[in-house]
């Protein structure tokens, strides 16, 4: 609980104080200026750390980079932030209906899901509040210890970062869409906005020791059918191809000009529907962390991590994108605490 109540502290202070007029079009904003002698000293930092990359973006450019930011691999917990623009593609579409329930849906899992939880919809789901405590494939010990006994939440009351809803939420839209995640965000997302790395490649990974057996694949999926009918679905992503993503959701949902996520999804999806830390005065919106625009405030900022650490954040007021890797793939030896570093000595370096 203390490393994340400090990566929250960090995370509200670099995102106070840069402002830009309420009516300024996404287009018309300059270009993130920082200082270059302090940006030097940010890349001497990096390589003291195990960072494997990291991007700044604004504006679509990439004005920092440490790493090879091309190379690709897991994102963990991020793929929730990706699975979140097929949802509003296909709920702009007609296809998806946030108020569908799981009942409705037909959802169900090795535990039988009992009535109330069959009430729970699919925006609560998103929303990670459906009330519905069981076991998931890709559940770490801590989210274990944070579960609540089932039954003790009806649908739609308190929110739980809860695997079983995650996962349920890519098995509706693959219900729905008729299609695997990775085929209809290559389509939908990848090539509009011009991802290099990611080609939609997917397979089934029953060993998540071997990561050989992954290293040219955009995504898999990770079963453990003793705990759930529902699997995991990993993104393997390069740095790059993350901030374009970031840059996507800054922009409101356009790219060149031609909208591929509405602007009322990604405003949405990035309103807090849950308090997950009142100190600071962050929540949970659909599928991103959000923090919440307030009097010391002046813009809402949304990101999402991953274990390791990974990072994707994305700043209106700074008119930035922010992505940190770490190559998990393999053993790997990075300190939390670097990372809030990192974050302090980015909006440290931005100029006035």
């Amino acid at each position: 609980m203390k490393r994340r109540i400090s990566l929250f502290f960090v995370l509200v202070i670099v995102t106070s104080g840069y402002a830009f007029a309420a009516n300024e079009s996404i287009g018309e904003r300059p270009i993130a200026q920082f200082e270059a002698q302090k940006l030097d000293e940010l890349n001497e930092f990096l390589e003291t750390t195990n960072t494997s990359s990291m991007v700044l973006m604004s504006n679509g450019e990439v004005v920092f980079e440490f790493g090879d930011i091309h190379q690709k691999h897991t994102i963990h917990s991020i793929r929730k932030a990706m699975l979140n623009s097929l949802f509003g593609i296909y709920v702009d579409r007609g296809l998806i209906d946030l108020d569908w329930t799981l009942g409705e849906l037909e959802i169900d899992d090795i535990e039988p899901l009992t009535d109330l939880e069959k009430t729970a919809t699919v925006r609560q789901v998103l929303q990670s509040r459906s009330g519905v405590y069981l076991p998931a494939a890709a559940t770490s010990q801590g989210m274990l210890e944070q579960m609540p006994e089932r039954g003790q939440h009806q649908p739609g009351s308190h929110y739980v970062y809860n695997n079983w809803d995650f996962n349920v939420a890519g098995a509706i839209f693959e219900r729905l869409s008729g299609e695997s995640i990775y085929t209809a965000f290559e389509r939908e997302i990848a090539t509009p906005i011009g991802m290099e790395e990611f080609e939609g490649r997917f397979s089934t990974v029953t060993d998540l020791e071997n990561f050989e057996a992954v290293e040219e694949l955009d995504g898999f999926y990770q079963y453990e059918p003793e705990r759930s009918r529902y699997p995991a679905y990993h993104f393997r992503m390069s740095a790059y191809d993350m901030a374009l993503y970031g840059q996507l959701y800054l922009n409101g949902g356009t790219w060149d000009g031609e909208s591929i996520i509405s602007r009322n999804w990604v405003d949405d999806s990035t309103t807090s529907y849950s308090v997950t830390n009142t100190y600071m005065d962050f929540g949970y919106g659909m599928l991103w962390n959000v923090i919440n625009a307030n009097e010391s405030r002046p813009s809402r900022s949304f990101y999402h991590t991953g274990v390791g650490i990974h990072m994707l954040g994305v700043y209106p007021a700074s008119n930035l994108v922010f992505v940190h890797r770490v190559q998990t793939e393999t053993d790997y030896d990075f300190n939390q605490q670097n990372l809030y570093e990192i974050i302090g000595r980015i909006f440290g370096a931005l100029k006035d």
